[in-house]
């Protein structure tokens, strides 16, 4: 790992020279002739002497580099039967041309626009004309519920919300036009306009203030790129906060183009005229990144995927898409896995496509079980590469960098650490912590580019939230441990140690154990109130489709499993197979929301849960479980 030790060394020894060299592959109005400005700490700026315009370098400059004719951006909707490919030099234009019709309705540099929308080409527009101008985006998930999405605008304070008349759910149609009006109803900060585009499946009727996304294009001239500072904000992605506020995360220009840019070869292995498949959601950060954003800044060819893994209408589906557009690298999350997986247990269906041209399967945004990995592996014959990342980070802090130098891989690890993350691991004194041995895990400050230098008008939260709990680090609120080849195991949230009769256990630990089990598709690990031992761990698994063993008898064998791989101290007594498990609609398992249901408490079900109706199925067996006063 000679190279990649290299680059790792000159990240932390020589950042200056590091980052200066790999902001080289930007083109930039007035080239940074510094890296990093620390005269603020700890709110650190990158490039703070630099201009740009990011939408000149996902698009434009691939058009003046004779690359016009190439596809940028290409969207696949198995749930409309709706195929449509653009070319660079057909995004400049309709970025150019929405970009000149927010212009039209005042919204300059600075101006902040919510974005609203499904999995549609116009999403991508938006978010690029926002760049175009110098505006400030910030992408709510489509089908938010109003409350949220409420919240949001009133904290971002945007001139225009841009918007879609509905949404598409697997099979449901959702309409988003009375779920944005109720939100703005909800609002203290009023929006001047709001755009919306009608999608045949549900037109609606507008109101006073509402334009309509064709009749406004029609009428506007297009807009060229305003250079801006690279310490200017490009977007801001809220995720969720423990008071019930979000958090708005800050992401600058100059540092996110530079480091995305970085990281299409070196962690991704992507470059001009490559495909990759990101299979996630614009709403996400991940689809800010690696659906839009990262892609286009290397001039690849990215992929917008509006359906489900599953169901839309087979599992086949990722398969398909790979093989129709020759995708080299696909990146999902590991619950879309899991969900292939339960369907179609062998991986029949990818027999159906020619995959010869997909080289890795990147997953991130939860734990990766060894029971998903090796099924992926013996199936796609690739590398399955797990990583590890936040929407704080905006790129990932540990990964096997394949563009430098592929790492030997290691189940259960994302792998290593990249150039600029000084990854570490200390005890709750903040102490750091032998190899091997679980506790928080921390980045040594400054953040490299692309992380987030604080939250939107809030510094104070920025600090009490990541930077208040150990003096010169970044907490990430996962624990975990670093072995002694440097490999970092991530085993979950800080939140998800239980604290049985006084031995402190890791539910992810746990839920490895019960993945092993061939019968299980997916599972959860809770902590619940015990009189006796304070907390005792609860397990719940959903089976493989088509597994006939007794459900009984799984759960007495799961039982034992884990009994034989972490111990009696484990405490697991209680298994229960169900149907499902409540999920966000990202794919994440609501483990908080099980744990409050099974303790007793009227816990809220929050506005991201895909189905609610999955939680009123499981409510009995988690009160079951659990409540023991």
């Amino acid at each position: 790992m000679g190279m990649y030790e290299d680059a790792f060394r000159a990240s932390t020894e020589d950042p200056e020279n590091f980052w200066l060299t790999a902001a080289e592959g930007i083109d930039w109005d007035v080239t940074p002739q510094r890296a990093l400005d620390s005269s603020g700490a700890p709110f650190y700026r990158w490039f703070p002497d630099g201009r740009l315009n990011v939408c000149f370098n996902a698009v434009d400059r691939h058009v003046e580099a004779g690359r016009g004719e190439q596809p940028a951006l290409i969207y696949n909707s198995p749930v409309t039967d709706t195929r449509r490919t653009y070319t660079y030099a057909q995004l400049r234009d309709e970025v150019a041309t929405f970009a000149g019709a927010l212009a039209q309705l005042g919204v300059g540099h600075g101006d902040r626009v919510v974005i609203y929308m499904p999995m549609v080409p116009e999403a991508v527009i938006a978010m690029l004309a926002c760049a175009r101008i110098g505006a400030v985006h910030s992408v709510v998930f489509g089908g938010f519920a109003p409350r949220e999405l409420a919240l949001r605008v009133d904290d971002a304070a945007p001139k225009v919300v841009v918007s879609a008349s509905c949404g598409i759910e697997g099979n449901r149609v959702i309409a988003y036009k009375p779920l944005l009006d109720r939100a703005i109803e909800l609002t203290f900060h009023k929006p001047e306009k709001s755009v919306i585009l009608q999608r045949p499946q549900e037109p609606v009727e507008l109101g006073p203030d509402d334009l309509d996304w064709s009749d406004l294009v029609a009428a506007a001239s297009p807009a060229d790129c305003v250079p801006v500072a690279a310490t200017d904000p490009l977007y801001v992605p809220y995720t969720s906060g423990t008071t019930g506020k979000p958090k708005g995360v800050v992401r600058d220009c100059g540092g996110y183009a530079v480091a995305l840019h970085w990281s299409m070869d070196a962690v991704y292995d992507v470059g001009p005229g490559e495909t990759m498949f990101t299979g996630s959601d614009v709403g996400w950060v991940v689809g800010h990144s690696y659906i839009v954003y990262a892609p286009l800044l290397a001039g690849a060819t990215t992929i917008l995927y509006e359906g489900k893994p599953v169901g839309t209408p087979d599992a086949g589906q990722f398969w398909r898409v790979a093989d129709e557009y020759r995708v080299k690298t696909m990146f999902t999350a590991p619950t879309a896995f899991r969900a292939i997986r339960k369907e179609d247990p062998k991986g029949a269906l990818a027999a159906d496509y020619d995959l010869s041209h997909l080289r890795y399967l990147f997953l991130a945004g939860e734990r990766l079980d060894p029971e998903t990995y090796h099924w992926a592996s013996a199936l796609l014959g690739v590398p399955v590469i797990d990583h590890w990342w936040q929407t704080e980070t905006g790129w990932p802090i540990v990964a096997n960098p394949v563009g430098i130098e592929a790492a030997p891989l290691k189940p259960s690890s994302p792998t290593l650490p990249l150039p600029g993350w000084d990854v570490r691991v200390v005890d709750a004194s903040g102490r750091p912590a032998p190899p091997g041995a679980d506790g928080a895990i921390v980045v040594k400050l400054p953040l490299p580019p692309g992380a987030l230098p604080t939250l939107w008008n809030d510094d104070n939260r920025y600090i009490s939230s990541y930077l208040s709990a150990y003096d010169g680090y970044y907490l990430t609120g996962d624990s975990g441990h670093i072995d002694d080849d440097g490999y970092v195991f991530v085993m979950g949230r800080t939140d998800d140690v239980i604290n049985v009769a006084g031995h402190r256990l890791s539910t992810g630990s746990m839920e490895e154990a019960l993945a092993a089990h061939p019968d299980v598709a997916e599972c959860a690990v809770i902590g619940v109130a015990d009189a006796l031992k304070g907390q005792v761990p609860r397990g719940f698994v959903v089976l493989k489709a088509g597994t006939g063993p007794d459900p009984r008898k799984v759960e007495a064998e799961l039982v034992q499993l884990v009994r034989e791989r972490i111990g009696a101290v484990a405490s697991l007594k209680d298994v229960a197979v169900v149907a499902a498990l409540p999920k966000t609609r990202s794919g994440k398992i609501l483990d908080k929301t099980m744990r409050g249901i099974a303790d007793g408490r009227d816990e809220p079900i929050p506005s991201t849960v895909d189905d609610p109706r999955v939680i009123d199925v499981l409510r009995p067996a988690l009160r079951r479980a659990g409540h023991n006063p």
